[in-house]
């Protein structure tokens, strides 16, 4: 009986998790629809964003059953490469300084 009611447990735990993020998922769709101000609303999607990301790279990926160096190492890679990432593509430097075509072709 042991060994029928072990996978139940675990399964329970991921249906859980999974219940969880989907309810993230539901704010999200459900504060993007409150009209809020911009940098309200981007801050708020991007605090669920992040929760969301995280309850499903420690349970998923089981990094919550790994020591804590690893779990922090991984967290700090993977927030170098996003924050290196975000500034290496060539379209960052459009966002950021302009469209420098957009003023020739709208006066043609």
């Amino acid at each position: 009986m042991t060994t029928i009611e072990k996978p139940q447990k675990a399964m329970t735990k991921y249906v859980v998790t999974y219940g969880c993020i989907l309810v993230v998922a539901a704010l999200q769709f459900i504060i993007t629809y409150l009209y809020a101000s911009s940098p309200e609303l981007w801050s708020r999607l991007l605090f669920l964003a992040i929760v969301e990301a995280v309850l499903a790279v420690l349970f998923f990926m089981h990094l919550w059953m790994e020591n804590r160096r690893l779990l922090w190492s991984v967290a700090l890679v993977m927030l170098f490469l996003l924050i290196t990432l975000q500034y290496g593509w060539t379209d960052s430097f459009r966002v950021l300084h302009g469209v420098p075509w957009a003023a020739q072709s709208g006066a043609k």
